[in-house]
Formats: C-alpha cells, sequence, structure tokens
C-alpha cells in the first residue's frame, strides 16, 4: 500500500512537470518601457551632484571624476575582478562537505547466502540493515594537484584585475584630455554667444534694409545684391559657429554626468591661461611612457596569464594526490560501531594528458609569444604617441602666438572702423562685416587654445600619467577633488612633462 501510494505521487508529479510549460518572453510594451526610462532619468539625476556656482576647469575635472557614467562603469568592472580574485583564493582550501540521508524501505531488507562448492543454501535469510536508516558524514578531502592549479588560476585572475585596473585608468585619463578641451571649447561659447546674438540681429537689420531699397528701386540692383549675399554669407557662418558652441556645451556637460539640459554657467577669465614649454626632453618622456603607459603595462600582466598557462599544461600531466579523513555516523543498529572516522590517500593520472601535454604547451608558449609581440607593438605605438604629443603641442603653440595675434589685430580694425562709423566715415557693411571678422577672430584663437589645452592634457596622457594625486579615490566631495586638481594641473600646465 504504502509502495503504490510513492508511485502514484510521483506519477502526479511527472505529468505536471510535462503539462507545466515555460511562458513565452514578451516585448516590452510602451507603457512599461516609459516607466523603465523615467526611472533611468531619475537615478541619473539623482546621483549628480548639484549645480550651485559657476564651474571652472578643476570643477568640471572633479564632476567627471566623480559623475562619469562611463568611469562608473569601468569602477564596476574593476571591483567585480577583485572580488573574482578574492573568491579564487578559496578554491586552493580544502573541500569539507557534510551530508545526511534517510533510507527506508517496504519491508525488511534480507538476503541468504549459497556455497559455491555444493551449490545449497548455506545460511537462513537474515538482515544486517533495519529498515528505517538515517545517516551523516562530514568528510574533507584535499587534492595537491588541484591546489597547484587554483594557485595558478588565482594568480592569473591577480593579474587580469590588474589588467582592468590598467583600462580603468586609459578610460579616465581620456576622460579627464576631453574636459580639457571641452571646457575651454563650452567657456568659448560662453564669451562669443551674446555677441553672436548681436551680430545675428545686425545684420537681419541691415539685410532687411538692403532688401528693402532694393524692391524700391532707390539703389543700384548689382551692389544691393552683392551687399545681400555677403551679408547671407556673414549670418551663415554666425549660426555655423554658434551652433559648433552650443555641442561644446552638451559634451562638456556629458562628461561631468550631467543632463543635456541642465543649466550651468562656467566661471570666465579675461585671459586665457597660456601652457608653458616643456620640461621634459624626448628621450626621458619615451623613458617615463614605457613604464606608466596602461596600454604598456597591460600586455605585462598578460605575458604573466600567459607564462602561466605553460605551468598549467605542465601541472595538468601528473597525477593526482588525493587525501581525505571523514567523521561518520548511522542510526543502523546490526551496525557494531555507529560511529566512525575514516582516512586515507588516493591517486589518479589521467593518461590522456601525458599524450596532449606537448601540444598544450606549444599552444601556451605561443601565446606567450604572442603577448610578448603585443608589448613590443604597443610600446612601438607609445614611442609613436609621445612624439606626435610632443610635435602637436609645440605646433599648437606657435599657432597659438600667431591666432592671438590676429585676434589682437582685428579686435583693433573694428575698434577704428567702429569709430569711422560714428563718425559717418564708414559704412554699416564695413562695421558689420569687422565685427563678424572679430568674432571669426576670437573664435579662432580660443579654438587653438581648447587644441593647446588638450594637448598639455594629452602630453600626461602619452606619458602615462594618472590625472589626480594618489590620495584621491573619487568618493571624496566635489570641492574637495577640485581644490587637489588645482593643486596639481596648475603646476603641469606651468610646465607640461614635469
Amino acid at each position: 500500500m504504502k509502495a503504490l501510494l510513492i508511485t502514484t505521487a510521483l506519477g502526479a508529479s511527472f505529468l505536471t512537470a510535462c503539462a507545466n510549460s515555460p511562458t513565452a518572453a514578451t516585448a516590452l510594451d510602451v507603457a512599461e518601457m516609459s516607466a523603465t526610462a523615467q526611472t533611468m532619468r531619475a537615478t541619473i539625476d539623482a546621483g549628480t551632484v548639484p549645480v550651485t556656482q559657476s564651474i571652472d576647469l578643476y570643477e568640471a575635472m572633479a564632476r567627471a571624476l566623480s559623475n562619469n557614467l562611463d568611469h562608473r562603469v569601468a569602477m564596476m568592472e574593476l571591483d567585480l575582478a577583485r572580488r573574482d580574485f578574492d573568491l579564487s583564493r578559496y578554491d586552493m582550501l580544502p573541500r569539507v562537505v557534510a551530508s545526511g540521508g534517510y533510507y527506508s524501505r517496504s519491508n525488511q531488507p534480507g538476503a541468504s547466502s549459497r556455497s559455491l562448492l555444493s551449490g545449497r543454501q548455506s545460511l537462513e535469510p537474515s538482515t544486517s540493515t533495519e529498515r528505517d536508516v538515517w545517516t551523516a558524514d562530514l568528510a574533507a578531502t584535499w587534492n595537491i594537484l588541484d591546489f597547484g592549479l587554483a594557485s595558478i588560476r588565482s594568480e592569473q585572475l591577480g593579474n587580469e584585475a590588474l589588467i582592468i585596473e590598467e583600462r580603468r585608468r586609459k578610460a579616465i585619463i581620456q576622460i579627464m584630455e576631453d574636459v580639457h578641451a571641452a571646457y575651454y571649447r563650452a567657456l568659448s561659447a560662453e564669451r562669443l554667444t551674446a555677441q553672436l546674438r548681436s551680430l545675428e540681429g545686425d545684420v537681419r537689420s541691415a539685410f532687411d534694409a538692403s532688401r528693402a531699397q532694393y524692391q524700391s528701386r532707390s539703389t543700384a540692383p548689382m551692389p544691393a545684391l552683392s551687399y545681400q549675399r555677403e551679408l547671407t554669407d556673414i549670418r551663415s557662418e554666425a549660426q555655423r559657429l554658434s551652433r559648433e558652441l552650443k555641442a561644446a556645451r552638451m559634451e562638456l556637460a556629458s562628461l561631468m554626468g550631467l543632463s543635456p539640459d541642465q543649466q550651468f554657467s562656467l566661471s570666465r577669465a579675461d585671459v586665457l591661461p597660456r601652457p608653458g614649454g616643456l620640461a621634459m626632453d624626448y628621450s626621458a618622456m619615451i623613458d617615463t611612457a614605457l613604464a606608466n603607459r596602461p596600454e604598456v603595462r597591460e600586455t605585462v600582466y598578460a605575458q604573466r596569464i600567459g607564462d602561466a598557462e605553460i605551468k598549467k599544461a605542465v601541472l595538468e600531466a601528473l597525477p593526482g594526490i588525493e587525501a581525505f579523513a571523514g567523521l561518520n555516523t548511522s542510526s543502523n543498529d546490526f551496525l557494531f560501531n555507529q560511529d566512525w572516522a575514516d582516512y586515507g590517500v588516493r591517486a589518479s593520472w589521467n593518461l590522456m594528458n601525458v599524450f596532449t601535454t606537448g601540444k598544450r604547451k606549444k599552444k601556451a608558449k605561443a601565446r606567450a609569444e604572442l603577448e610578448r609581440q603585443k608589448g613590443l607593438a604597443a610600446a612601438m605605438a607609445v614611442m609613436t604617441q609621445v612624439g606626435v604629443a610632443r610635435m602637436q603641442y609645440e605646433s599648437l603653440m606657435s599657432e597659438y602666438e600667431t591666432a592671438n595675434s590676429a585676434a589682437s589685430v582685428q579686435d583693433e580694425i573694428t575698434s577704428q572702423i567702429e569709430a569711422q562709423f560714428t563718425a559717418r566715415r564708414a559704412s554699416n557693411q564695413t562695421l558689420v562685416r569687422e565685427r563678424m571678422n572679430a568674432i571669426l577672430a576670437n573664435a579662432r584663437r580660443d579654438r587653438v587654445h581648447a587644441e593647446l589645452a588638450r594637448a598639455s592634457a594629452h602630453i600626461y596622457t602619452a606619458l602615462g600619467y594618472d590625472p589626480y594625486t594618489a590620495e584621491l579615490t573619487g568618493s571624496e566631495d566635489i570641492a574637495t577633488m577640485a581644490s587637489s586638481l588645482r593643486t596639481l594641473w596648475t603646476a603641469r600646465v606651468a610646465a607640461p612633462g614635469s
């Protein structure tokens, strides 16, 4: 009867499992996607420190370090890799397994024996096991081969974590370089936006006046049309420049982790800071870059992982020796000793690994050699980048001097034309043209200055220097980080490469 009940229960469970088919996944509907989007936006806004004052370059860098979502992702990837490394060390410990069980049957277990010589039954049916038995055991095993392989794997995971750390360094170094360029382009936008708006109004008024004169035939057609064409070209140039400047603000907002519609203002300076001359010769820059660049350091860690693969290939060909010990207990009253301990040593050897060891070693050596060649390629690329960065910086220094002189001359020309226009010795057409030329000259100077600021920061990118001091972790408040960054980068701008 008991067996019938158990059979019936198992059959019902099987039929229920067969009838319960998996539910098909459904696409997101509009309401669900809208709710998800709102949640994402609220999460992004909640993680951003409110803007309460004008932002200078160092606060922009601090906000990028604290709020930039790409940097947060890199930090989380690094944290996950470190956790994998921490967990891997537990694989080197002995395995300790506790188990328990219950056994029962519908009748008494028993058996008889038969003589192999006479074929007669030599023992009447008997039992040595109760119908209901409880068992429990605690066993510890430790395999020396597994310990060696786990140790190597842990070492590899440690190097993988270091590789991810270098990738995080590379990402934040690039972000800081981008902040330098975007900040000064956005600062140029604030400096020139009001002038562009005023100029566009003057251009529109002059165009409407010229158009009215042309339509009324009160002026010669060709000079009027030529003037209107020139005004249209000026207006088109002003609109293009305004679009570029607005894009710079959005780029800076993105780097700082602010939403695109976030309102903020930048700290304006009457005189743009001019970076100084390089403080390190080319040979010293090469040596520094090869020691610090994330790409080169990453290949060194990859070579370590490749060398460890060779060790693994050798170890896997060896026999495994496993020591074990355990404590056992049973409720079976027929046992003479219901509690006992067992221990011993076992050896096992997968002989197939012996035949494949040579091929696996060759593969591991080929991988290690590949990583070494990648390291040489990375070193060569770094040396080239250092040379290019140095050349660009020196060239931009000369370009900035020229652009700054051109802007100063154009400002003086504009002042002269404004005085002549007031004295009615210059036309409105000339005044509008020179005002536009002044704006373009200042925009060109600001653009070159932004490129020079990026080139100055790129010197440190090429050298592999961290963009912040060692005491900063990224968890400090914005003001603390901005103060530390101001001290560091003020010295760097004065003498790039120092």
